[in-house]
């Protein structure tokens, strides 16, 4: 069972990995892959709203998108959004990275080769990720304004479409952990957190939601 307090701390993290960007047009947006095809169909969205005139899905394959994504995630995500109507022509694939810093570093190499002028971002990811993405964006790529952005949903929705809280959990708790060791090792900007947000990570990380974490000290 899943206490009341740490159901709170949960929501508490999830609230800050969002930015709690507003959408607006950009050079380009990038789909950072996952197991998650909801990026995808929000990159559809938001191409089709005329948010960004060109779409590139970065990502190869992982443990757990394998099996559901053979050809790699940015593969899959291409398919998905050729099958909402987006044309071909508007969507460029990086199939090599393997971590959100390679999806920067891959996608700007991409795009710098296919002579694409950005000068803003619509940086899109899990909803849990944005945080995490824009701190690694900003890091990798300076001089470029990035807008985070995902598929707008509650915490709870979010629960139910994974169907499994505790590793839904582990992942906020893994994510935030990121966002504490990452900028001393030169992966991303460092960025406040607040007082209660690392009091309700360090909380969770005690009550054993600690399969995300890194082997280090949380």
């Amino acid at each position: 069972m899943i206490s009341t307090q740490a159901w709170a701390d949960a929501r508490r993290l999830w609230d800050y990995h969002q930015m709690g960007h507003t959408p607006r047009p950009c050079s380009v947006a990038i789909g950072l892959g996952s197991h998650d095809l909801g990026v995808a169909d929000t990159a559809v969205d938001l191409y089709k709203q005329g948010m960004a005139p060109l779409i590139v899905f970065t990502g190869a394959t992982s443990p757990t998108t394998q099996e559901r994504m053979p050809r790699g995630e940015a593969v899959h995500y291409r398919e998905r959004a050729l099958e909402l109507g987006v044309p071909s022509s508007a969507v460029l694939v990086e199939p090599n990275a393997r971590n959100t810093g390679d999806n920067i570093k891959f996608s700007r190499a991409l795009l710098e080769e296919a002579g694409v002028q950005v000068t803003s971002v619509l940086l899109i990811s899990k909803p849990y990720e944005e945080r995490r993405a824009y701190a690694t964006a900003c890091k990798l790529w300076p001089g470029i304004k990035f807008v985070s952005a995902s598929t707008p949903m509650t915490f709870d929705e979010y629960v139910d479409s994974i169907q499994d809280a505790h590793l839904v959990i582990d992942m906020l708790v893994g994510a935030l952990q990121r966002l504490l060791i990452y900028p001393e090792q030169g992966f991303m900007i460092s960025q406040p957190v607040p007082d209660d947000v690392r009091e309700a990570y360090e909380r969770l990380c005690r009550h054993g939601f600690t399969s995300r974490l890194l082997a280090t000290n949380p």
